[in-house]
């Protein structure tokens, strides 16, 4: 036995002795670094990529290979003979290594200047280096075109805030991970701010950490990939490395002492045997709660709740806020992530990736307060909420305790033969949500058969209001093949079958009124609801000259709850100059299909109505009989048309722009209207309501490289300019109001734009962004429509700092908005009514308390604001790679 230990001693010893380190730096032929360059070990799948110096590491066999290549670069052998091998690989056709993207076409990789599209590539690096704490977070700083805001009352959509882009809301961009479809979020945003009515992925899910780079094209892609891509597409592609891990810990905290973070983070890679790899991170992260209440007006609160002006006075002086919680909620994540292959042969291989991710998520509804449910009316609450005497009852604040699920899982098979090349796939996918209300009660007057309370006096304090879940299940096959220099081919097929389920909340959440704050899913509300459909398209794309490229894209979807679709996509673009500028443009049409949330919703909901306080109203769906009997037509898809014309240069090595013109008609858009009087209560409903067009301008241009003192300095400045944004139809229905028709149109910045500078010298690194943004307007509820209300332009100015104290040590520190910059807004007036308005102090003060709810949301008003911020925050993070 002692032999034998022995000799697996001896053979453990001989294999690390046999193992060597190499590392080195991969530039083009003109001497710029190239990243992303792929390194493998000959024969096995032990690999690296260069990151965004160049420069790799990879701990190899001896007598091994290595194998430097990549998509538009020609494949280069070294053999590891040296401990540094530096190499410089030749481009195939002109294009640079870090230009090179896959989305947006389904045959040939291209290049991002020299594209028939609109693509913004953005590495690890540049996701990292803004300091935020999430990826729709990290996004906001880096993509002019993409916004994302934190609702002021959160409920469920503080689980994950709406994103968009081009003001194009969250369902019309799809989301990709590795090239194949996310699932959405089971959410519904159905507060009144921006957002309401859509869903989208929760791609705040994704840990950063395991992306290796982020590609969004900015440009109708219906025809290539199927509904959700009207706006654009998100492609994030993961690490791969099987060298080089890493773990980061990082903290931070608001300058007003709240706010708290903590997270750690690991990423790392190995080789599976000798064909096998697998790349995976581990993400654990908590965000204490920030709290930014306004001064509540006592004489606003009297009139609203017909209360004494000396008792809210008296409150208020003990509560001020009133006892509101507002501002960033506190959270709990962990993340899981992993992305693998195998080699089968030197043609085939399997791949797979899986991601795991749980949050947990306390927020708070607006605080009831004594004066709001009163003694009076509820004598009970001192004991619910107090020691049993009168002065004892303070109020109470309702919690709520979100729970998010959410899953995605792809395995493959990817075959080269005879340069046919196939990649058939299964992607599975699911969010699910579950909900909690506590320090509540249930408000019903309902007796038993006794005539004694069943709530009231009698009520539960905590609830289960229930939840929702959605799941889908992608099956994909995609086959592509270079014919000739000229022509490239691409053609595949789709099946994806969808489940959407409201799982019921326990009977004291729902009956009568229901918890106050967050009434449950009813029996007859709650249910599942499944769809599939089968979708096929056919690329083609055509080099008629070495400079003049045409590219052709037709797909055929067919739903099997609302029938076929058939949309189609022309692109072009032209080089010249010798390739240092290029012309390209675009026309297509694309569709989005109704959601399943949107089609089977049905629940009631707590609401703010200015002057009238927190109501109880509905959302009736379209497939129930109220809409039968109302008249409400079934959701069918919504239809576009996208124009994109522009033009990519690269004047010199270092420099590079591209300008974009887009143009995009939405027709029968899909929107929740405003709650209106029925014969059914006051109810709102989706609808096919009317058409819509966006216009505008991305405008991204960097240079790099510039030498000062024995740094280098970059710059890049991007910007997004809307020049069109609104209805071009009439309203189906008449429930489609100002409030929402600004918070589709006008609340997002019409202008956005990003300039950045950074300059590294020696082991330190600094970063200086700056991000404006524009002027964004809104006509809230209750306000008097001879007003608006301007959120006026504001620019903020993230700082970072890196310091490689040695060659796995790395410190960095980000101070987000280093400015203190918060959103401020104005009234405006329509017309000399409104201006007459403004001149009466008092009149503007009730105007500013009813679109506030009294100043409790006095930063950024009751429907939102332009951006999100809660003043300075300061990040440390520290990485260590292995």
């Amino acid at each position: 036995m002692k032999k034998f230990a022995l000799l697996l001693f001896l053979l453990n010893v001989s294999f690390l002795f046999a193992q060597k380190e190499v590392s080195g730096v991969v530039k083009d032929n003109t001497g710029n670094p190239l990243p992303g360059v792929n390194i493998v070990e000959k024969g096995t799948q032990n690999g690296v990529s260069t990151d965004m110096d160049g420069m790799y590491k990879i701990k190899v066999k001896e007598g091994a290979t290595l194998v430097f290549s990549y998509v538009g670069f020609s494949k280069l052998e070294k053999a590891a003979t040296d401990a540094v091998i530096n190499v410089v690989l030749s481009e195939e056709g002109g294009q640079n290594l870090d230009e090179v993207v896959v989305t947006g076409t389904r045959t040939a990789p291209r290049s991002n200047t020299t594209s028939a599209l609109p693509i913004d590539v953005l590495s690890s690096k540049d996701l990292t280096s803004t300091g935020q704490a999430s990826f729709d977070k990290a996004l906001q700083y880096k993509i002019p075109s993409f916004n994302t805001v934190q609702t002021p009352v959160n409920d469920a959509t503080s689980l994950l805030d709406p994103y968009e882009i081009r003001n194009m809301g969250p369902s019309r961009t799809l989301i990709l991970i590795n090239g194949k479809r996310k699932n959405l979020s089971s959410l519904l945003y159905v507060q009144t701010s921006p957002g309401r009515g859509e869903t989208g992925a929760d791609i705040s899910a994704i840990p950063t950490d395991a992306i290796e780079r982020v590609e969004i094209l900015r440009d109708g892609a219906s025809a290539q990939y199927g509904s959700d891509a009207i706006a654009g597409v998100m492609n994030i592609i993961l690490k791969k490395n099987t060298n080089g891990g890493s773990v980061t810990v990082r903290s931070g905290m608001t300058s007003e002492g709240d706010g708290e973070m903590l997270g750690v983070s690991m990423n790392n890679g190995s080789t599976v045997g000798d064909k096998g790899f697998v790349n995976y991170t581990v993400d654990f992260s908590k965000v204490n709660l920030s709290n930014r209440p306004g001064t509540v007006d006592a004489a606003g609160e009297a009139g609203d709740f017909g209360a004494s002006l000396s008792d809210v006075q008296a409150f208020l002086a003990k509560k001020p806020d009133a006892g509101n919680i507002n501002g960033s909620p506190e959270t709990a994540a962990a993340k899981f992530l992993v992305n693998g292959g195998f080699s089968l042969s030197d043609e085939t291989l399997l791949y797979y990736n899986a991601a795991y991710v749980y949050k947990k998520v306390n927020s708070f509804a607006n605080y009831r307060t004594p004066y709001w449910r009163t003694l009076a009316d509820y004598p009970f609450l001192k004991d619910f909420f107090g020691d049993g005497t009168p002065a004892s009852y303070l109020g109470y604040v309702p919690t709520f305790t979100g729970d998010l699920n959410d899953y995605n899982a792809t395995l493959g098979y990817k075959s080269t033969k005879n340069d046919w090349n196939t990649d058939a796939s299964i992607t599975v996918g699911g969010n699910t949500q579950t909900y909690s209300v506590d320090n509540s009660f249930n408000r019903s007057d309902i007796q038993d058969a006794d005539g004694n309370n069943v709530y009231l006096e009698n009520s539960q304090i905590s609830f289960k209001p229930g939840g929702t879940s959605f799941n889908h299940v992608v099956g994909n096959l995609d086959i592509s093949k270079v014919l000739s220099d000229k022509i490239s081919i691409g053609f595949g097929s789709e099946i994806r079958t969808e489940t959407f389920e409201v799982t019921e909340g326990d009977k004291g959440s729902w009956d009568g009124i229901g918890a106050d704050s967050f009434a449950g899913n009813r029996p007859e509300n709650s249910g599942k609801w499944n769809r599939y459909n089968l979708g096929a398209y056919f690329d083609l794309a055509y080099d008629v000259t070495e400079d003049f490229l045409i590219n052709g894209t037709v797909r055929y979807e067919d739903y099997s709850d609302f029938g076929g679709a058939t949309v189609w996509k022309l692109s072009s673009r032209y080089k010249f100059l010798d390739d240092k500028v290029t012309l390209r443009g675009s026309v297509s049409t694309g569709f989005r299909a109704p959601t399943l949330h949107q089609i089977y919703t049905q629940k009631s909901q707590y609401s703010f109505v200015p002057g009238e306080g927190i109501q109880v109203s509905g959302i009736i769906n379209n497939v129930s009989p109220q809409a039968r009997q109302l008249g409400i037509d079934r959701l069918d898809a919504e239809k576009s048309t996208n124009i994109t014309v522009g033009i990519g240069a690269k004047p010199t090595k270092n420099f590079n722009f591209t300008v974009d013109y887009y143009n995009i008609k939405v027709e029968d858009r899909i929107v929740l209207g405003d709650i209106v009087p029925t014969s059914f209560g006051d109810v709102a409903w989706f609808e096919n309501s009317f058409d819509s067009r966006t216009s505008g301008l991305d405008v991204v241009a960097n240079y790099n490289n510039i030498q000062l003192g024995t740094g280098k300095l970059g710059f890049n400045l991007s910007g997004n300019v809307t020049f069109q944004n609104e209805r071009i139809s009439p309203v189906k229905s008449n429930n489609f109001s100002a409030t929402l028709d600004a918070l589709m149109f006008s609340s997002r910045p019409e202008t956005k734009w990003i300039l950045g500078a950074n300059y590294e010298v020696g082991k330190f690194g600094f970063s200086l962004n700056n991000t404006y943004f524009g002027k964004s307007t809104f006509k809230q509820a209750g306000l008097d429509s001879n007003l608006r209300t301007e959120f006026t332009p504001k620019i903020v100015t993230d700082l970072g700092i890196t310091f490689s104290a040695t060659d796995k040590l790395t410190l960095a520190l980000n101070v987000n908005n280093l400015l203190n910059i918060l959103p401020e807004w104005e009234f405006k007036a329509e017309n000399a009514a409104g201006t007459a308005i403004l001149n009466d102090p008092a009149q503007v003060k009730n105007q500013s308390n009813l679109i506030t709810f009294n100043q409790r949301y006095s930063q950024m008003t009751y429907d939102g604001y332009h951006f999100s911020q809660l003043g300075t925050m300061f990040n440390l993070s520290l990485n260590y790679k292995f």
